[in-house]
C-alpha cells in the first residue's frame, strides 16, 4: 500500500507545479490511486480551437500538462475543436467573437498538429475532431441536449453577467459554447481535464453534465493564464504580446528577453522545465536580472529547438543589444528604381515596402515613437524622425525597426 501511496504522490508533486487549481483535488488523488492499481491509465483531455494559425507559450503551458501525464502514463486525449471554433469561446470576452467559418478553422488546424507535436507525444495520443459528433447531431437532438442546462447556471459566468450589466449583448450561440465543450466530456468520457483558468466553469460544467450521463464526472485540472510581453494582458496573437513556439530562435530568445523583470518567476515555472532550486537562485539578489532572463530566454528556445540554438540566439542578440552590431542574418529588401525618384523615397512608403509596417498610420506611429533608424551599418544608423521625410536609400543600406528588425535594402 505504501508504494501506492508514494506513487501517487510522486504524480500530485508533478502536476501541481504551475497549477492554479485542482477541483477537486481529493477526487484526483482517488482516481490515481484507482489507476495504479487496476493498471488503468486515466483518460487526460484537453481541447484545442484553432482560431489562429499558431501556438504561443501561453497556450502550450496546458500542453506541457497534457505532456506531464502522458509522461507518468496516461492516456492523452486532444481534441480539436472544430465545431467550439466556429462558435468561440466566450471566456473572458467583453465582447462576442468574431465567428470563423468551417473552411477557416480548419485551414488553421492544418499547422496544429505540427505545432503540438513539438510537446506532445502525438503517437501516444488519440486525436478526434468535435464535429465527428456535432456534424451528425440533428436539431432535436440539440434541443434534448441544451435542456440538460439552465439558462440562470449559463449566466452565472462572470463574463456574461458582467456583459449583461454593461447592457453588452451575450448571443444565444456563445451560451452554448460551454455545453459543447462540457458535451466532448462525455463522448471522451475524459477523467481529467485540462486548460487555463479561464476554462475553470466550462470544466466543470462537464463534470456536471457527465453525472447526468452516468459518468463519473472529471477533476479540473487547470493552469495560471501567463501574461504577455506587455505584463498586463494574457498572451495573445491578437494583442501582439505573444511568443509563437514557432517564431525562429532569435526571435523568440529576443522577446523573452523583453519581458518585465516581474514576470520572469512566472515564465520560469510555466514556460521552462528548470527545477525549483536553479529557479530560486536565478531569482536571487546574487544573479544580475539581465542575466537571470537571458537564462530564462535560453529556456525557452532550448524547449522548442535545442541547447545549441539557444545559444546561437543569445551570442546574435548580445551582438546586436551589447556590443551594437549588425545581426550575421538580414533579410534582404529589393527596391525597384521605379520607387525610387532620384535615390530617394518617403520613408512611409519604404517602412510598407519593406513589410515593417501593414498601413501608412503604422509607419508614421513607428517614425513618431522613434523607431524607425536608416544608414549604411551600424555605426551610422540614424532615427528617422519626420514621418513626411523622402530619405536616401543607398544600395546596401541598413533598415531598423524597433529593437529586434533588420533588414538590407537592395536597389534595383
Amino acid at each position: 500500500m505504501g508504494g501506492i501511496t508514494d506513487a501517487v504522490e510522486q504524480q500530485m508533486d508533478r502536476i501541481r507545479r504551475g497549477a492554479a487549481d485542482i477541483v477537486p483535488e481529493a477526487e484526483l488523488i482517488d482516481k490515481i490511486g484507482r489507476s495504479l492499481k487496476e493498471g488503468r491509465p486515466l483518460r487526460v483531455k484537453l481541447g484545442l480551437d484553432p482560431t489562429a494559425p499558431d501556438i504561443h507559450i501561453g497556450f502550450a503551458v496546458a500542453l506541457r500538462n497534457l505532456r506531464t501525464f502522458q509522461d507518468m502514463g496516461h492516456h492523452a486525449v486532444l481534441i480539436i475543436g472544430d465545431y467550439t471554433a466556429t462558435v468561440g469561446d466566450p471566456s473572458e470576452q467583453n465582447a462576442a467573437r468574431p465567428q470563423l467559418s468551417h473552411e477557416e478553422v480548419m485551414e488553421h488546424a492544418r499547422t496544429y498538429l505540427d505545432q503540438v507535436g513539438k510537446i506532445v507525444d502525438l503517437e501516444e495520443t488519440e486525436v478526434v475532431k468535435n464535429g465527428d459528433w456535432f456534424g451528425k447531431m440533428t436539431f432535436g437532438e440539440l434541443i434534448r441536449l441544451a435542456a440538460k442546462l439552465t439558462v440562470a447556471r449559463c449566466i452565472e459566468r462572470d463574463d456574461f453577467a458582467q456583459r449583461m450589466a454593461a447592457g453588452r449583448p451575450v448571443g444565444l450561440h456563445e451560451l452554448l459554447y460551454p455545453l459543447m465543450q462540457a458535451y466532448d466530456s462525455v463522448m471522451v468520457r475524459s477523467d481529467v481535464e485540462l486548460g487555463g483558468t479561464d476554462q475553470t466553469f466550462n470544466i466543470l460544467l462537464g463534470r456536471e453534465l457527465q453525472r447526468q450521463f452516468g459518468q463519473e464526472p472529471q477533476v479540473a485540472v487547470t493552469n495560471p493564464l501567463l501574461e504577455g510581453l506587455d505584463g498586463q494582458e494574457k498572451m495573445s496573437k491578437s494583442k501582439g504580446n505573444y511568443i509563437g513556439i514557432c517564431e525562429p530562435p532569435e526571435t523568440i530568445f529576443g522577446k523573452a528577453m523583453s519581458i518585465p523583470d516581474e514576470l520572469m518567476e512566472r515564465y520560469f515555472i510555466l514556460a521552462t522545465a528548470l527545477p525549483a532550486d536553479r529557479i530560486e537562485m536565478l531569482l536571487s539578489p546574487a544573479v544580475h536580472p539581465r542575466d537571470a532572463k537571458a537564462e530564462l530566454a535560453a529556456a525557452i528556445v532550448s524547449r522548442y529547438y535545442d541547447a545549441e540554438a539557444a545559444q546561437l540566439a543569445r551570442e546574435g542578440f548580445d551582438k546586436v543589444f551589447r556590443d551594437h552590431e549588425l545581426p550575421d542574418k538580414l533579410r534582404e529588401v529589393r527596391i525597384a528604381a521605379g520607387e525610387l525618384e532620384g535615390g530617394r523615397i518617403w520613408i512611409v512608403k519604404l517602412l510598407r515596402l519593406a513589410q515593417c509596417a501593414a498601413s501608412n498610420s503604422e509607419a508614421r506611429r513607428l517614425v513618431a515613437q522613434g523607431g524607425v533608424r536608416l544608414g549604411s551599418g551600424a555605426a551610422s544608423l540614424r532615427v528617422v524622425t519626420d514621418a513626411e521625410a523622402d530619405v536616401d536609400v543607398a544600395d546596401g543600406a541598413i533598415l531598423k525597426v524597433g529593437k529586434r528588425r533588420f533588414c538590407r535594402l537592395l536597389t534595383e
